[in-house]
């Protein structure tokens, strides 16, 4: 796509019992959501009418087929529905199995479009994985199915809010698992894939740091090895290609600092799951954005989950599925 178009949206409804409907309302209804993207919903036309009302939003929900057939204007949402069973019994704001088919059948719908670049990116709202799993869809979350639908390899998450933006080595697996995948050849995949994004999202020559796994980074040994004989070894090859990297592991309980605060790196690599996300649900818990790198698709989410507990109370924040936008259009915009 050009720099000055406007690219095509697809947002995914995650599970329909959940707060995706309203804060996909909440976003599709505000005076300027099409000044910069056109957005469409992959979801339930009748679950979204019932959001909309929920919000107290005045907008016409418009069932479409497919991209081509979307009008693009103040007061329409287009939705594209996949599911073709029966979703009378869907109770909102509790797991059940018919929720978690259908989160799973929109997202497929949406990667499918991705791919057949009918859309320019997709931007997802949250599903249960309890629901999912439940559906007989046994993955740990969004990024495993779009890694499996894309046939990717080398997937990493990144969790990124204004200059807060880290990666992870492992995500969705135990702690002693995620120790366990801490070696070189998948922390210099991280660092390669990490380093083309932000360059993609236009920062020119980014410095990146990776976390240490152990605290101190190990004290050269005296608290494990893994800094000095798997994490440093990446680095060094990082830098010998020509990267922008720290030549050493950051200690991990300063490293996220000495990017929020002083913006010394553009980017940190984390080492598992926590060591990341704690970091970043501090500096922004209700803005942040989930975007899957190494996909040849653009995928961006909120990063928070289905808040059951708020269904229907028009309470549900809308703020991370923004900023989710808006990383879609900047990911699209520089589109290579």
């Amino acid at each position: 796509m050009t720099e000055t178009k406007r690219p095509i949206l697809a947002l995914t409804m995650g599970d329909p019992a959940g707060c995706g409907p309203e804060i996909i309302a909440k976003v599709l209804t505000h005076p300027d959501v099409y000044q910069q993207t056109l957005p469409l919903v992959v979801g339930s036309h009748h679950v979204l009418r019932w959001a909309i009302q929920v919000i107290g939003a005045d907008a016409q929900v418009v069932q479409i087929d497919n991209p081509s057939q979307a009008v693009f204007t103040k007061g329409r949402v287009n939705v594209i529905d996949p599911v073709s069973f029966d979703m009378s019994g869907l109770v909102m704001g509790t797991i059940q199995e018919i929720a978690g088919r259908a989160a799973y059948e929109y997202l497929i719908h949406a990667i499918d479009l991705a791919m057949a670049k009918q859309v320019d990116a997709i931007v997802t709202a949250p599903l249960s994985k309890e629901a999912m799993n439940l559906a007989g869809y046994h993955f740990d979350g969004h990024t495993e199915i779009l890694a499996t639908r894309t046939n990717s390899k080398k997937v990493t998450m990144m969790l990124a809010s204004g200059h807060f933006r880290v990666t992870h080595v492992s995500t969705h697996v135990s702690l002693r698992t995620a120790i366990d995948r801490c070696k070189a050849p998948r922390i210099l995949d991280v660092i390669h894939t990490t380093n083309a994004a932000l360059v993609r999202m236009g920062i020119i020559n980014p410095h990146i740091a990776v976390a240490g796994l152990n605290p101190h980074c190990g004290e050269n040994g005296l608290f494990g090895t893994e800094d000095v004989e798997h994490i440093q070894p990446a680095i060094d090859q990082a830098i010998a290609e020509g990267l922008n990297i720290y030549s050493v592991p950051v200690p991990p309980d300063t490293v996220f600092v000495r990017m929020a605060e002083f913006k010394e790196f553009d980017a940190v690599i984390a080492q598992y799951h926590d060591q990341g996300h704690i970091a970043s649900k501090i500096v922004d818990f209700w803005g942040g954005v989930n975007i899957t790198l190494g996909l040849p698709i653009i995928r961006t989410s909120v990063d928070h989950g289905t808040a059951f507990d708020v269904v229907g109370t028009g309470k549900a924040n809308p703020a991370s599925l923004f900023n989710a936008i808006e990383y879609a259009r900047i990911l699209s915009g520089n589109d290579q």
